[in-house]
């Protein structure tokens, strides 16, 4: 074989090699950009799912909660019943429901200057204020007009006692209680109704956000 030919081989094959790095590194380049872009939609999809967490958990007071897991425990005797802990159960139940519909009609403020802030429990004319008294507190208030009841807080009331009783569902207490010995079909609609309701009310939670600030909740700076 001639020089000529040999140089003619060796052009020919680093070519060939020069072809097969470009397309490596084009392919890691693809993999890169995928790479990139897979955890943008990762972190978008997680950002979606606790939005829509945080959103069904405000729902709830948190003391409601809090007294439910402290309480239910003891009022049923750890699931264990009998008639006189079937009534009162019943009745610590309805009871929370109730502090869960009346939290939804609560309401917190801040004075004009920034410098207090007040609580009260919203009426069809305004905001009734609890810890306001205008003989010893001279800071100036918002008008409270604006607070007044509305229909909003009536749909947020519904969907709060909803969320409660669908939490209590979940409670193993709770289901020894009024369910000792369920049966297929009972197993399935108390593992169904739960998680349907939880999704349907964040979702409408999504759709239908209250503007109030209940007592216990978090402020921001500018409440309306």
């Amino acid at each position: 074989m001639s020089l000529k030919q040999r140089r003619s081989d060796k052009q020919s094959a680093e070519a060939e090699d020069n072809n097969i790095n470009g397309a490596g590194a084009g392919g890691t380049s693809s993999a890169a950009a995928h790479r990139i872009t897979s955890p943008s939609l990762s972190k978008r999809a997680v950002t979606v799912t606790l939005t829509a967490a945080a959103n069904l958990t405000k729902l709830l007071p948190t003391g409601t909660v809090l007294v439910f897991q402290a309480l239910i425990p003891v009022f049923t005797n750890k699931g264990s019943c009998d008639s006189v802990t079937h009534i009162l159960t019943l009745g610590l139940l309805l009871l929370l429901a109730f502090s869960c519909i009346l939290a939804c009609f609560t309401d917190t403020v801040k004075s004009s200057n920034g410098k207090r802030i007040y609580h009260g429990i919203a009426t069809f004319k305004g905001l009734w204020l609890l810890d306001y008294s205008p003989i010893v507190d001279t800071s100036t208030l918002p008008d409270l007009a604006k607070y007044k009841i509305n229909l909003m807080d009536f749909v947020h009331a519904f969907l709060s006692v909803l969320v409660f009783f669908a939490v209590a569902l979940t409670d193993k207490n709770v289901l020894a209680c009024y369910y000792p010995k369920p049966g297929t079909e009972t197993k399935e609609l108390l593992y169904i109704i739960p998680l349907g309701v939880g999704t349907l009310c964040s979702s409408l939670f999504t759709v239908f956000p209250t503007t109030r600030h209940g007592i216990g909740y978090p402020l921001t700076s500018d409440p309306k």
